[in-house]
């Protein structure tokens, strides 16, 4: 007889996140305090015309990411290939349909044929391409250190937003993970019974026609399951709602939110882009 070993259980997409080292400290912090830190400098960036400014808000970005996230491998990809990677190719493009004529071109850098590319082109795209690496690596102050239901529950606690929308944001975004699930349930079953087998376009085509339909079934059984369940609780029938999970606003927040801004003001004021 031939003994396996038994398969690994499921994830739980509804379980909580796993506990961060102390020294990750973005995980402690109320998701609107992360959300409204870098709010006015991604604002502001918008704005800005030189180089100096975005870059010193991405090296900000990227040390609290570095200190405040735990670095996973697929992380370390996303910040320092693929946001790189990004960066350059959105410079390059900007530079290249940047019109010379419009712009203090200074000296040229490049000839390719009838194409010459000028110093303030370059400037201008990867400027361009800064501005938005910035505000990119801002956001993801929250969004790597933030699950969904706690940012949906912040709004609802902190910001007042009414809980018909709060918790009707946060029913969606329990539909992801529990999608991810059944649709592995899906394949699953699918490999056993042999359909669709084989390689190529084609069969990647079929596979995935035949996960539609038993997807949407379950997308609406759940639908109708969450709907009755909220009836039950008589969702929408008072003003307000008692709280099972507490976001609460704490002193570190204030800390945290306090000490962003007057670092966002320290570095416009020192760099100043807007050449007033």
């Amino acid at each position: 007889m031939t003994l396996t070993a038994p398969a690994a259980a499921p994830s739980d997409p509804y379980a909580e996140a796993p506990s961060a080292s102390p020294i990750r400290f973005l995980y402690r912090l109320n998701p609107v305090a992360k959300l409204a830190a870098p709010a006015p400098a991604m604002v502001l960036l918008v704005f800005v015309r030189d180089a100096a400014t975005p870059a010193a808000f991405l090296a900000l970005a990227y040390a609290l990411l570095l200190v405040g996230v735990r670095m996973t491998r697929r992380l370390a990809l996303v910040l320092f290939v693929g946001l790189p990677i990004g960066m350059f190719v959105i410079g390059l493009g900007f530079s290249l349909w940047t019109d010379p004529t419009r712009i203090d071109a200074g000296d040229a850098v490049a000839r390719v044929g009838g194409w010459t590319i000028y110093l303030g082109m370059l400037e201008t795209g990867f400027g361009t391409a800064l501005r938005l690496g910035a505000i990119v690596a801002l956001s993801l102050l929250v969004g790597l250190s933030t699950t969904g239901p706690d940012l949906a529950r912040s709004f609802v606690q902190q910001l007042r937003v009414p809980y018909r929308i709060g918790y009707t944001a946060l029913a969606a975004l329990r539909f992801v993970p529990r999608f991810g699930t059944e649709l592995e349930v899906i394949r699953q079953a699918h490999r056993v019974r042999g359909a669709h087998g084989g390689r190529g376009p084609i069969a990647a085509i079929a596979r995935w026609s035949g996960y539609i339909v038993p997807l949407l079934a379950g997308a609406i059984r759940h639908a109708e399951r969450v709907a009755l369940a909220m009836d039950a609780r008589a969702f929408g029938a008072y003003p307000d709602r008692t709280e099972r999970h507490l976001v609460p606003w704490r002193v570190r927040d204030t800390v945290f939110v306090a000490a962003f801004l007057l670092v966002s003001t320290a570095i416009f004021w020192l760099f100043f882009p807007w050449g007033l």
